[in-house]
């Protein structure tokens, strides 16, 4: 797995990813993969919180990409960018929210578990900090990892 970058955790940074494995149990009760998503202004406020949706019939109702429109909308900027915001998840991001990511310009990312099998933040793919592309993130990994594997492991734990 790829490094972290040098920023570490805040207390910012754990209170959000509380609210992320919160919106992650909301998933569960609603059959949903256990992620949730928190995106957090430059002063540390939360400004949208998402779950997985993807059972709407919306393959992209993933929990980053639903968190970014809510900041996005918030925001009320021209361009919808979102340059100074944290997303926290508690699942490393795929390949298709780390686009959404890069498009709406967040500038760092905290996440929980890695995802070995998809995951696009160091783990499969780097898109995040990908040197060829017109934006990069700072990406840190591993806070509350445990408490993140924990809930996706007992999720499909149930379903086999």
């Amino acid at each position: 797995m790829a490094e972290t970058g040098s920023l570490t955790f805040s207390e910012q940074h754990h209170n959000a990813m509380t609210v992320a494995l919160e919106q992650a149990r909301i998933a569960v009760s609603e059959g949903e993969v256990p992620v949730g998503a928190v995106v957090l202004n430059v002063e540390g406020k939360i400004v949208a919180r998402a779950h997985n949706m993807t059972r709407s019939g919306d393959p992209t109702a993933h929990a980053e990409v639903l968190a970014i429109r809510q900041a996005a909308a918030a925001g009320g900027s021209a361009r919808s960018t979102l340059e100074d915001h944290t997303l926290v998840v508690t699942l490393e991001p795929c390949s298709m929210c780390a686009g959404a990511i890069l498009a709406s310009r967040i500038h760092t990312v905290v996440f929980g578990s890695w995802d070995d099998k998809a995951g696009a933040a160091g783990s499969v793919f780097d898109l995040l900090r990908d040197r060829r592309l017109p934006h990069r993130c700072e990406v840190v990994a591993g806070l509350m990892a445990d408490q993140s594997a924990k809930i996706l492991a007992e999720f499909f734990e149930e379903r086999r």
